[in-house]
């Protein structure tokens, strides 16, 4: 008999590399033994793809938390190599996520993940393979498959779009939010009727969307 059926049971071990920034609220009394920060992870768009991580500091959570040196969140701010996408990373941010969660005052019940164009792609995507990781979704001028819906429908989503978005296009946000809308799922879509695809500026000054993401915990 020239051929024969095995099995292959073998442990490999994966070396994963990603540059990031990391907000630690300052704070004049340290946190007391119990308490935790909430944590921010947040993916940015293309165009802040490389090896400069100041870059990351032009938009979103990670200019925020620049400019507020005591923003009440623990902020992960990784970033994409050039030409790259966030899914290509996803074991990355996952290993990097668990790094901070066990190494700095941080609450594994209150992470909420969000991220602008690229990265609202990367923040519809990363849940559907770490569903039980996440307590809230903010996915800015992205969209995902609508077929995936099932998937997320147990996590509470709030997505924002511009409806002039010529870069990407409002009916990505919309078709996954619809078929989430059809489960019964807890989602919603802002849509700022004059905007472009620069969703994210209004977005993350609105201070209501730090308040949703305190009212969710695992």
């Amino acid at each position: 008999m020239s051929q024969t059926g095995h099995r292959l049971v073998k442990e490999i071990t994966k070396t994963v590399t990603l540059n990031y920034l990391l907000h630690i609220p300052e704070k004049e009394e340290p946190l007391a033994a119990d308490q935790k920060w909430p944590v921010i992870l947040f993916l940015h768009g293309a165009g802040e793809r490389g090896n400069d991580l100041e870059m990351l500091k032009a938009h979103g959570v990670p200019l925020i938390a620049d400019q507020d040196k005591s923003f009440p969140f623990i902020v992960i701010s990784p970033q994409c190599p050039v030409d790259e996408f966030w899914g290509m990373h996803r074991e990355a941010i996952m290993a990097l996520l668990e790094h901070v969660l066990e190494n700095e005052a941080a609450d594994p019940k209150r992470v909420y993940l969000t991220g602008l164009s690229m990265g609202g792609y990367g923040t519809w995507d990363l849940p559907l393979f770490n569903s039980n990781t996440f307590a809230a979704l903010a996915p800015v001028c992205g969209g995902a498959d609508p077929s995936k819906a099932e998937e997320l429908r147990n996590i509470p989503i709030w997505a924002f779009h511009g409806a002039k978005d010529d870069v990407v296009y409002v009916t990505e946000s919309e078709k996954i939010v619809h078929a989430l809308e059809a489960l019964n799922a807890d989602v919603k879509l802002t849509i700022y009727p004059e905007g472009d695809h620069d969703a994210w500026t209004e977005t993350y000054d609105n201070p209501e969307l730090y308040k949703w993401f305190l009212s969710h915990s695992l």
